[in-house]
């Protein structure tokens, strides 16, 4: 070897090592893979892709017009609105966010409500998917949370995800149940392995509009600062929280939308800003399920005991897991010869709208052949409208474990008219301007439609990602 290229080598290796150093830094900072990494030391990167989901709990589309939320109302005229979106069954907050999270139905993500029936080693049990033990629980009766990655797992190591909610502790943290990402929430945050954050990322809140607007201040704040995350999900308590609370229509009711709109105004600002500095954004705002208003209770494990379809009120035979205006019935294995009976005496009854088993359960996004759902059943509805002038009625199930009383304000979980009129609609990101599009959509389009804009795959999912220009 020349002694003069000695130098020249360990100058070009030193630069080499240097480089290694920086593209870390790089990844640290910015949460990018390899290639990435390499496009932005090189300077081939163009400005990031993101996402941005926000999701007004429990807000039906008939309810948006523009003298109660302006915003909302602009949006949907100027963005691609699709305006058959339809929920998932049940109709609860804390199924519909592992729907919105795996871009699948209950059947195959396998939490089907927000209490579910586990087959445990002393028989069947009816669990609440917001009890801080359920995670353990479900761990232990099937080995797993969700049975399908989630958007957080499927954004580690593409720039990341997470979620700023304020609904319940089941609804945020089935989210991302085993920590790829950060989930921020007032009953704990957590970050990546599940490890739990400092004070400082606490959100020290309560449910409702007051709690709603300063996580909606956090989460811009790390949108204006850089430190979001590629995929930033705010899941809003309004109108949920006043709706379970009050009259739909009513002030209350209406105070609860006014904020959500005002929360949804806030975020815009600073996608509007983050495009200003030419990054391409992809926003997205919808909500999980509407509202119907609740005509009467009805106290159903008690009258199946009466019946004799149910050994007792806390039998392991046949097992209620209520779901609002909805219902999962496990039936035992050495129990499922009453599953005709239990069918029968159940279509007879003038509170229930729906009975569903077997085969039909997978029109439902149900799982067929599964003790812990042998029955489903959708209550009765009605197109009644409330003293405010709000359509829609339907009858509850009674929650042994749960003492509210929803009698004349809102309740969601079945298959009612209202309770199926979610609004969806996308803004940026290559979709059509101004569309009001019949095309169908689901819950469950979310998930491969944000990871489309993202560039990463979206395969495995029930759902697909929706046309950017739906009249073509």
């Amino acid at each position: 070897m020349h002694v003069g290229l000695l130098p020249l080598r360990q100058g070009l290796a030193c630069i080499f090592f240097i480089q290694i150093i920086i593209e870390r830094i790089i990844a640290i900072l910015f949460r990018c893979n390899q290639t990435d990494m390499r496009n932005i030391y090189y300077g081939r990167m163009k400005k990031a892709s993101k996402a941005i989901l926000i999701i007004c709990d429990s807000l039906r589309r008939d309810l948006i017009d523009p003298s109660l939320a302006p915003r909302l109302s602009a949006l949907l005229a100027e963005g691609c609105a699709f305006t058959q979106a339809r929920g998932v069954f049940p109709s609860t907050t804390r199924t519909s966010s592992a729907s919105i999270a795996t871009g699948c139905l209950p059947a195959r993500h396998g939490l089907l409500g927000n209490t579910v029936v586990l087959q445990e080693p002393d028989g069947l049990r009816c669990r609440s998917v917001g009890d801080p033990a359920f995670r353990s629980h479900l761990v232990a009766a099937t080995g797993g949370t969700l049975r399908m990655p989630t958007l957080a797992e499927r954004m580690a190591g593409h720039g990341g995800a997470w979620i700023m909610s304020n609904v319940s502790p089941g609804a945020a943290y089935f989210f991302d149940p085993d920590g790829h990402g950060e989930v921020h929430h007032r009953a704990g945050s957590y970050g990546p392995g599940r490890q739990p954050l400092d004070d400082s990322a606490a959100l020290t809140i309560r449910s409702g509009a007051a709690g709603d607007t300063v996580m909606t201040e956090r989460f811009c704040s790390h949108l204006r600062d850089g430190t979001a995350p590629r995929l930033s999900v705010l899941w809003l308590s309004e109108p949920d929280h006043s709706g379970h609370g009050h009259p739909l229509g009513s002030p209350a009711h209406r105070r609860g939308i006014a904020n959500a709109d005002v929360c949804v105004a806030r975020v815009l600002t600073e996608v509007d800003a983050l495009r200003a500095q030419g990054d391409d954004v992809l926003l997205a705002v919808g909500s999980d399920h509407g509202m119907e208003t609740v005509c009467e209770h009805v106290p159903v494990t008690r009258w199946l005991v009466e019946a004799g379809l149910k050994q007792s009120m806390d039998s392991r035979d046949v097992v209620l897991a209520p779901n609002g205006t909805a219902f999962v019935l496990g039936v035992a294995p050495d129990a499922q010869d009453r599953i005709p009976a239990l069918v029968d005496w159940l279509s007879a009854q003038p509170w229930c709208g729906g009975v569903h088993h077997g085969a039909a359960l997978s029109a439902l996004g149900l799982p067929v052949g599964d003790p812990c759902c042998a029955i489903a059943v959708d209550m009765a509805h009605d197109d009644r409208t409330n003293d405010y002038g709000v359509a829609g009625f339907a009858y509850v199930v009674d929650d042994p474990d749960e003492a509210k009383n929803y009698l004349g304000h809102g309740q969601h979980g079945g298959l009612g008219r209202y309770e199926q009129r979610p609004f969806l609609v996308f803004d940026g990101g290559g979709f059509a301007a101004s569309r009001a599009s019949m095309h169908a959509a689901s819950l469950i389009d979310i998930a491969p439609t944000l990871l489309r804009h993202l560039g990463l795959p979206h395969d495995g999912m029930d759902g697909c990602a929706l046309p950017l220009d739906p009249t073509t």
